[in-house]
């Protein structure tokens, strides 16, 4: 990946720093959704950003879905779910969300204009972050190249082996390159959502999502699997 790409990114946001931005217009989260995808992958994210707050009664976040062309998409084990939005339709976003599941590594993956459209939107310098195999679209895009990068336990030794400009990390549920961030599996995207939530509006907002969903976080680290 382009090195000025890099430094785009890790000058707009380092890891573990609040964002600046207006409480009255929360930041925009999208979700991408294709036939066959890890259903916990992208609900436990799309959880976790849709009742974080800012401050008591203000949103943090607005959640869009969105497939390529907005059509029903077939989730894993047969779970059917309606996007809200096509590629060409989806509003500008903040952070993009690229979920895993056997969709994304054996189906996505082949897809040039999949993979093309993820590259834009970090060549456009907005926020990205996978759950479980959803970073072998990163990967496979070059986007992962020269960093640290984690996927599900089952699906390390192929992230390793055919992207060998990535260093693999094991035994953590995320890990956070600044303006790229990629988690372990299924549930692991939970804690990386609750770590961006610390990220745009501070711990205290993040420790408070993850008590609502009463879900144990420790937020102090790269937790260990």
């Amino acid at each position: 990946m382009d090195t000025s790409l890099i430094q785009l990114h890790t000058d707009q946001i380092q890891g573990g720093t609040k964002v600046e931005q207006s409480m009255c217009k929360p930041y925009h989260v999208g979700i991408f959704l294709f036939n066959e995808v890890e259903v916990l992958d992208f609900a436990g994210p799309f959880e976790v950003f849709s009742i974080a707050e800012a401050e008591p009664g203000v949103k943090g976040f607005q959640v869009h879905t969105v497939s390529a062309d907005g059509e029903i998409i077939r989730a894993r084990n047969g779970l059917q779910v309606q996007p809200q939005y096509s590629f060409a339709q989806l509003p500008e976003l903040d952070l993009l969300i690229i979920p895993g599941g056997y969709g994304a590594e054996e189906i996505e993956i082949y897809k040039p204009d999949i993979l093309n459209w993820i590259r834009g939107y970090a060549e456009a310098g907005v926020q990205i972050a996978s759950v479980c195999t959803g970073a072998l679209l990163l990967a496979e895009a070059g986007l992962l190249d020269g960093l640290r990068a984690t996927t599900h336990w089952m699906d390390l030794k192929r992230l390793e082996e055919q992207y060998p400009a990535v260093e693999v990390q094991r035994g953590v549920k995320f890990v956070d390159q600044g303006w790229i961030v990629t988690s372990g599996g299924i549930s692991a995207g939970i804690h990386m959502s609750l770590h961006m939530v610390g990220r745009y509006h501070g711990m205290e907002a993040a420790k408070l999502t993850a008590k609502r969903m009463e879900y144990d976080w420790e937020p102090e680290s790269e937790a260990s699997l």
